[in-house]
């Protein structure tokens, strides 16, 4: 293995490998239907890491991580017909300087075209975009990572600003080898914000960024901080750059450990987000930090129940301010489940929507959900389906 293979492909092995252990009993399926199975064969994907996204006429697109013409990652897209989907490839990497294996960030929409990024290909990465032509969808490369200290390896996915500035995180490479946030300028220019040192500013950030309407971006580290269980970070620009700013160091306690996925923000500004581990049962949390004077305050919405598998993406928002997620190895059956977090008079009520049995339902959700304007969640699983290279799922209400 090349010494710069991923954390994140490390960590997904040992995860896999786990998980598998576990035993698999029928699922649950009064709300749950697979809308799609991945053959890995053709032009068609496998192994979707990254969950969908939806546009206002009820399409969703997506990436997988494996499959496509040349094995290393598609983008598709699913539209509704009636009571069926139809499923189009959009486009298949090649490996080569387009990139290989999108990874669990979702897609982003911006005029029309889609952008996204890839773990490998290029030098160390890519920032791609794939948008509709003349004769169908075309693929351009916007920025290869792996040159000078612009990072490296890219997995969580971009975020654009009003401007058409797109921002992201590589989780490796920059001035110290552990990780950058980046921006990329409608006309192509990448620039370093920052890069993490390794030490109390976190280290490896594998989760894309999230923007407020101030312009200022908000993430996660799954390592690093005062504990090294992972920080949770502001960047806000100024005259002379950006300033990093820790809001949070995990402790690795009740408060959870290794914040994977990234963060999500209300519109009073509180951050909400979930660790792969730690909490009261070790099974990984859901979080909210809020402005409290001059600080932030930490408070744990719910701590699941225990075992190997906690959240590993985003969470989802609906227009109720319902929020939605996926556990990646737990549930009643060890292979994931879908929630749902309902608020009422400060507290939170969690509803576990599915659990997943690796069989035809699929198993090991690692990407986000999205949820229709009819509460209609929709999202990726991994493994199983009927061809074993993972599913597109819809859970009605």
């Amino acid at each position: 293995m090349s010494q710069h293979q991923s954390a994140f492909g490390h960590f997904l092995s040992a995860l896999i490998c786990a998980v598998l252990l576990l035993g698999c009993v029928s699922a649950q399926c009064q709300t749950y239907k697979v809308i799609y199975n991945f053959t890995g064969k053709g032009s068609d994907g496998a192994t979707p890491y990254g969950g969908p996204i939806l546009d206002r006429s009820g399409n969703l697109y997506g990436s997988t991580y494996l499959g496509g013409k040349f094995g290393a990652g598609s983008v598709y897209k699913l539209s509704p017909n009636g009571s069926s989907w139809t499923y189009t490839s959009l486009y298949s990497l090649k490996a080569g300087a387009d990139g290989s294996g999108p990874a669990f960030g979702s897609l982003a929409v911006y005029n029309g075209a889609l952008f996204g990024t890839t773990e490998g290909g290029g030098s160390f990465g890519t920032a791609f975009k794939v948008a509709p032509g003349a004769n169908g969808w075309h693929e351009t490369v916007v920025h290869t990572f792996g040159n000078g200290t612009d990072g490296a390896q890219p997995i969580g996915g971009v975020v654009f600003d009003a401007s058409g500035n797109f921002y992201g995180t590589t989780s490796l490479g920059g001035a110290f080898g552990n990780g950058t946030a980046f921006q990329v300028s409608p006309a192509g220019t990448e620039t370093e914000l920052y890069s993490f040192t390794g030490g109390n500013d976190g280290t490896n950030p594998p989760a894309g960024v999230t923007l407020d309407a101030h312009g200022n971006l908000f993430g996660t580290t799954s390592l690093g901080g005062v504990n090294g269980d992972g920080v949770i970070y502001e960047l806000s620009p100024s005259g002379s750059g950006w300033t990093q700013t820790v809001l949070y160091s995990f402790q690795g306690l009740n408060d959870g450990a290794n914040p994977v996925g990234g963060v999500i923000l209300d519109k009073g500004g509180n951050l909400y987000g979930t660790t792969f581990d730690g909490g009261v049962n070790g099974g990984g949390t859901v979080y909210k930090l809020s402005r409290s004077g001059g600080a932030w305050k930490m408070t744990v919405l719910y701590s699941f129940t225990g075992g190997y598998g906690g959240p590993y993406n985003k969470l989802t928002f609906d227009s109720k301010n319902n929020l939605y997620g996926a556990t990646n190895g737990e549930g009643a059956h060890g292979f994931g489940s879908v929630f749902k977090l309902t608020p009422a008079n400060g507290t939170w009520t969690m509803t576990d929507l599915y659990d997943f049995s690796n069989g035809t339902d699929g198993g090991l959700p690692y990407g986000s959900v999205a949820v229709d304007p009819q509460g209609n969640v929709f999202g990726t699983a991994v493994t199983g389906g009927s061809n074993n290279q993972g599913v597109v799922f819809e859970i009605t209400p």
